[in-house]
């Protein structure tokens, strides 16, 4: 192919010609895939699909953000969308705003990662859209099947006053990750390894998914989702509110609520270091953390030991209520906010 000199304008064609050689372009759930208006999807049964944004200093910097880390992450996290709905990953579409200094190691890098990820869960990329931007942007689209035929997907709805709450995963990491990498750059990964890696390579907990989702054929299935926002403002969700908790009053003596119970020592040793230097509450920042990826569910109470057998990094961490309000530790939490995108700061 022709050569190009790094910061050289790249035509679509080149890029197109570099993607191939990283991407086959048949798959079994594809009738036809790219190269044509719209590939065709070969749907045996229901499919979930989710959507995702990575735009260029909004959700990462290139600063410290490898081409690697890049196509790994903005696979991964769409990944993790459809294992939170205990459903097995099977391809994407792939859009990129590109601005001109990307060059052909870069795509080579890029591609390469996101080449590993999706072959890791034998997934297909069945088309997408190629633009200039002024600066990076990738969007991606992601869907998956259940694991039978006919079989549910998990959903979020569906806790009931009783029922345990658990994660699979730690939360807090990808904060420290964040804030250390905000300050050093890549020079923060000697000091907080598993931190930055939380931050730039998330690990989508697809096999979790699965199992939770195998366990729901034959009982009342657990509700299920990925923690992107950080545990306080995404158990919310869970627990089926649309919005903040509310402040009293009717409403909130009917809706659900939590009691969690996050143990110091349940944290990450990063997590803990980090907030003692900080002179922060080690438990508040992990439940602050965003972007960890974690599966955050609850279940019947009486299925928990098989969980914790059957899936490694499986936590139990409280018990739903009918109280409205959210404590952990037996400090309430009501007035503890997350990340919000469209929010002029974190809490």
């Amino acid at each position: 192919m022709p050569q190009h000199t790094a910061g050289a304008p790249l035509s679509e064609d080149a890029i197109l010609k570099i993607l191939a050689r990283h991407f086959p372009a048949t798959h079994p759930s594809l009738l036809l895939g790219r190269g044509d208006d719209c590939a065709i999807l070969k749907a045996e049964q229901a499919l979930c699909v989710s959507s995702d944004l990575f735009l260029e200093d909004v959700h990462f910097r290139r600063a410290y953000f490898s081409p690697e880390d890049l196509g790994h992450k903005a696979l991964a996290v769409n990944i993790s969308d459809v294992a939170a709905c205990g459903g097995r990953p099977l391809g994407f579409t792939l859009g990129l705003g590109l601005p001109r200094d990307v060059d052909v190691p870069w795509l080579e890098a890029f591609f390469g990662s996101m080449a590993a990820l999706a072959g890791k869960y034998r997934m297909v990329l069945a088309g997408g859209d190629l633009s200039r931007a002024d600066r990076l942007h990738i969007s991606v689209t992601v869907w998956g099947e259940a694991i039978s035929a006919g079989a549910p997907f998990l959903l979020r709805g569906g806790s009931l006053p009783g029922d345990s709450l658990f994660l699979v995963g730690l939360p807090g990491l990808a904060r420290v990750g964040l804030q250390e990498l905000e300050a050093q750059g890549r020079a923060a990964l000697a000091q907080w390894p598993a931190a930055c890696a939380a931050h730039l390579r998330p690990e989508p907990q697809v096999d979790a998914g699965l199992m939770l989702a195998r366990l729901g054929l034959n009982s009342r299935p657990p509700a299920l989702m990925d923690l992107s926002d950080g545990l306080i403002r995404d158990l919310p969700r869970l627990l089926g509110h649309t919005g903040e908790l509310c402040e009293g009053g009717e409403g909130r003596r009917n809706r659900l609520g939590a009691s969690l119970l996050l143990p110091q020592g349940l944290l990450h040793p990063e997590v803990v270091r980090h907030a003692l230097e900080q002179g922060k509450n080690p438990v508040h920042e992990a439940l602050l953390g965003g972007e960890d990826y974690c599966l955050l569910g609850s279940c019947a109470p009486d299925i928990l030991p098989i969980l914790h057998t059957a899936i490694p990094g499986f936590h139990s961490i409280g018990v739903i209520t009918d109280s409205g309000s959210i404590d952990c530790n037996n400090e309430n939490l009501d007035e503890l906010h997350g990340f919000d995108h469209f929010a002029a700061e974190d809490a």
